[in-house]
């Protein structure tokens, strides 16, 4: 036991508070592989965290607290299927019982690959495709990252009944549907993967750009994603696309601080002081997308990562390669076609080869599905207001102003609109 703590009731509650955080989802990972049912692992989890607010303010908080939060939670789920509450999922801890039979102490669970295979269960189980999108993302948060139904809602600006229901959803289906609770392998993994990587991806973008509010930037969901990334990471240390969405967050996260004035309004890329700009996300973004792997073989993250280094390294806009950037797009248009990746590579033509060459790329683009997309009004409007086509560019200004709901892109395209009216 730690002495340093010892009879401090406030430091222990506070390292059980942190321990929450960093090892829940370790501790009802390993729960679950032993009673096989979300609702019931949670609560045994609990359990064991009441138990630690109990004994620790009083004997101390143990040297490795996740490693006696596992032993103490994994006890009460065998004591659980020992009396019989749960006879259904007796079958599933009858090697443990086993186990138990010679000893009464619990065998050694927190060897670093039983964990790590652990975990990766979790995170597919809670990403299954065949959940349906919104509860991937509130049973990860809830499960993976260990945050209450409460913190998931006011992160998401929903309402918490709202939240409440896709979990319940989501737990529903898995035990309808007798989902697994595996780690998929082979051809599988490789098309499961996907599903995991765009829950912390969407996760991360909703921090990054918030759709809604007075803010530009929700640190708190961005710090979640990125932690979730690098649980990953830690979990499939040479899986290139895992290593480049990480990178790839690390790097945009860099900005996050630039991305606003004193007021909180807007401050688009070329104007940021990049003197502020983090460099220790930026090195460790740059150390994960090396590691990833040649980008002429890379997956779609580390593409995006790419895209985002190119900012990182630049010394100033005007330095920024941006043909290097066009190319990048390139290649992620070939790896997933979509409309808004033609509109992204549209915008970097622009400023490689001048607005009117970015204006004829823009034209090129099927643009029936970004019909309710601000950024593609907004970026022809950039481009006519730098061609001096005043009217035209206050026309789109409207546009992009009448499409966002958050309040600092509203105040953005606002300010942008006037001074085209003025100088029109």
């Amino acid at each position: 036991m730690r002495s340093d703590d010892h009879g401090q009731g406030s430091g222990a509650h506070a390292r059980v508070a942190d321990a929450f955080r960093l090892e829940y989802a370790r501790v009802v990972a390993s729960v679950l592989r032993t009673v096989r049912d979300i609702d019931l692992a949670e609560e045994i989890v609990q359990e064991a965290f009441e138990q630690a607010l109990d004994r620790w303010p009083k004997t101390g908080t143990p040297d490795r607290p996740g490693a006696w939060l596992v032993t103490t939670a994994r006890r009460r789920a065998i004591d659980r299927l020992r009396r019989g509450r749960r006879a259904e999922a007796k079958a599933d801890a009858l090697a443990y019982e086993a186990a138990l039979a010679a000893d009464d102490e619990i065998p050694d669970v927190t060897d670093p690959e039983t964990i790590a295979d652990d975990r990766l269960r979790l995170v597919f189980t809670c990403c299954h495709p065949g959940l349906p999108a919104d509860s991937r993302v509130a049973l990860t948060l809830k499960l993976v990252g260990g945050l209450s139904t409460g913190e998931i809602a006011r992160a998401f600006l929903v309402p918490e009944p709202t939240i409440a229901q896709r979990l319940v959803r989501a737990k529903r289906t898995i035990r309808d549907r007798a989902l697994p609770y595996e780690v998929p392998e082979g051809v599988e993994l490789s098309e499961r993967l996907p599903a995991v990587l765009a829950v912390v991806y969407l996760i991360f973008n909703e921090g990054y750009a918030a759709h809604t509010g007075d803010t530009l930037v929700r640190l708190d969901l961005c710090d979640e994603a990125i932690r979730l990334g690098h649980m990953l990471v830690e979990l499939m240390p040479v899986e290139p696309e895992v290593l480049g969405l990480v990178a790839l967050m690390e790097l945009q996260t860099s900005r996050a601080a630039t991305r606003a004035d004193a007021d909180g309004n807007l401050v688009l890329l070329a104007d940021q002081d990049r003197s502020r700009w983090d460099r220790a996300r930026i090195t460790r973004g740059l150390v994960l997308l090396e590691r990833a792997g040649p980008v002429s073989r890379a997956g779609p993250y580390q593409l995006q990562a790419a895209i985002a280094a190119c900012h990182a390294r630049a010394a100033s806009w005007d330095a920024t390669d941006w043909e290097a950037i066009v190319t990048h797009y390139r290649a992620l248009a070939e790896a997933v076609p979509s409309p808004v990746v033609e509109l992204n590579r549209a915008v970097a033509i622009g400023f490689a080869r001048g607005p009117a060459a970015g204006l004829v790329a823009l034209d090129g683009i099927d643009t029936a599905t970004l019909r309710g997309y601000h950024l593609l009004p907004a970026a022809r409007a950039d481009f006519l207001r730098r061609l001096g086509r005043w009217t035209e560019a206050a026309a789109e200004y409207r546009r992009a102003l009448e499409l966002t709901d958050n309040a600092r892109e509203q105040r953005f395209y606002a300010a942008r609109l006037a001074a085209c009216e003025a100088a029109g």
